[in-house]
């Protein structure tokens, strides 16, 4: 089942011209399908079921997973226990049962080990983007963290992101600083770490989140674009 809304080229032509105002809107019809999918019963699958969950929370939802696993990941190894991740899922507040959270983490644990690799499990269960798709996050990453720390700040996103189509920005509502701060803390939503730091994984995990509401490269790469002034 595609995670993604439909649309002709001629809408997407015509919506080029207001990339954040659209993305709003194509997040919005995103959150309502899956919690609709969700809602009705028909996800069987834990794995397919945690996907819904975290898509139904819109892009923050992979992003804020993947910070609830790194608080636990204790020895910074990348590994975490069952215990760990069930608590992850319940820290990132995901709906899931103990049962499925058993089923789910054996599925991941393939040699037996009793550990599954966050970054790997992350990679899985997150939406599949096209290769044009994550080297146009992994440029916009590369391009916000100049000094190769591995993480971003809201200094980083100064002169780098863009709030000039963004229609709170436009309208007066929101100074650039408000909106930079507002951005930085989509990436922290839902996780008891709020460090002011986003990782390149929760970078990317948040973007596969954008990237599910949207079927055409060529307006995801537009929008990634016009955000980070590529």
């Amino acid at each position: 089942m595609s995670s993604s809304q439909r649309y002709d080229k001629h809408f997407t032509l015509e919506m080029c011209n207001r990339p954040l105002s659209t993305l709003a809107e194509t997040e919005s019809v995103l959150i309502d399908k899956c919690q609709r999918a969700l809602d009705d019963g028909t996800i069987k699958d834990p794995i397919e079921k945690l996907r819904f969950l975290c898509l139904a929370r819109g892009a923050s939802g992979f992003s804020a997973l993947g910070r609830a696993f790194r608080r636990l990941d204790h020895d910074g190894k990348r590994h975490i226990s069952l215990k760990q991740f069930t608590k992850g899922l319940r820290d990132a507040g995901m709906d899931v049962s103990d049962e499925d959270a058993k089923e789910i983490f054996k599925r991941f644990d393939t040699d037996g080990r009793g550990t599954i690799n966050m970054s790997e499990f992350l990679n899985k269960i997150r939406p599949p983007m096209s290769q044009r798709r994550l080297n146009i996050i992994g440029e916009a990453f590369r391009k916000l963290d100049k000094e190769g720390y591995g993480h971003i700040t809201i200094k980083d996103l100064k002169h780098v992101y863009s709030v000039q189509h963004d229609p709170m920005y436009t309208s007066g509502e929101l100074t650039e600083e408000q909106i930079l701060n507002r951005f930085l803390a989509d990436f922290e939503e839902g996780s008891s770490i709020n460090d002011g730091k986003v990782t390149q994984e929760e970078f990317e995990s948040y973007y596969a989140g954008v990237s599910a509401s949207m079927d055409d490269d060529a307006f995801f790469d537009l929008v990634m674009r016009q955000l980070y002034n590529l």
